[in-house]
């Protein structure tokens, strides 16, 4: 059986728009790995921004990539938990 997700590219690209964030890092759990290249391909291509694909570990809302904060990256996205959207500037 294959499901089918509805992953909100379109309600991303559009806050990265908005905002106009300009390095954007993506998290996926194991599941949703395979359509991270997906992802990053849709919002490259709608929008100017740096994607980077979290490629660590994700064990949870609680697990997050704090390290994302050395590169730069101005919105963390991850991806399988409950909506939780970060603007790096505040968690600074």
């Amino acid at each position: 059986m294959e499901y089918t997700y509805d992953l909100e590219t379109e309600k991303l690209i559009k806050l990265i728009q908005t905002k106009g964030y300009r390095k954007v890092c993506l998290q996926f759990p194991d599941g949703l790995k395979p359509k991270a290249k997906e992802i990053q391909d849709a919002i490259k291509k709608e929008t100017d921004a740096k994607v980077i694909i979290w490629a660590g570990s994700n064990f949870g809302a609680c697990d997050l990539p704090i390290e994302v904060k050395r590169l730069g990256v101005d919105l963390l996205v991850p991806y399988g938990h409950s909506e939780w959207v970060y603007d790096m500037e505040k968690v600074r």
